[in-house]
């Protein structure tokens, strides 16, 4: 049952909670006082599954981005000593990007932040209204399942 949306209510609900989710994201990774942007901090969140470190051209594919927002944001990384460059072992006309030691403490923290203001957002749910949401945002993420003819 597809019901449309005729007067985008639900579409401009959707767009202010994702500007308040990142107000809120913002002020929590401010108050750990770790420097990261919420660019930067999701630059981080990208590499850290990577088992060998990825070329920048990998991220900026991963990111949907352009590779010189790419490289700004690995700029600003390397200066705080959260990645750094190195060298592709078999090309050296390639680098790759690693994190640190600091750039996976400052993942953690990330993930501390992350957490808190998820709590901060969903405080006024309850138990229930929460698995209702979770649920739903399930739907929405994954995708209705395809219709078989």
């Amino acid at each position: 049952m597809n019901t449309p949306d005729a007067d985008g209510v639900l579409a401009e609900q959707l767009l202010r909670l994702t500007r308040r989710v990142h107000r809120i994201q913002k002020r929590h990774l401010e108050q750990r006082g770790l420097g990261i942007t919420p660019a930067q901090s999701r630059l981080l969140r990208t590499l850290a599954p990577y088992s060998s470190p990825p070329r920048m051209t990998d991220l900026a594919e991963r990111l949907e981005v352009v590779p010189r927002a790419v490289t700004t944001l690995v700029d600003g990384l390397e200066a705080s000593g959260k990645v750094r460059r190195v060298p592709d072992p078999t090309n050296r006309r390639v680098i790759r990007i690693e994190l640190t030691d600091d750039g996976r403490r400052a993942l953690r923290e990330l993930r501390g932040a992350r957490r808190a203001a998820a709590e901060d957002i969903l405080a006024p749910l309850t138990d229930e209204q929460r698995k209702a949401l979770g649920g739903l945002l399930d739907t929405l993420v994954d995708g209705m399942p395809a219709v078989e003819d």
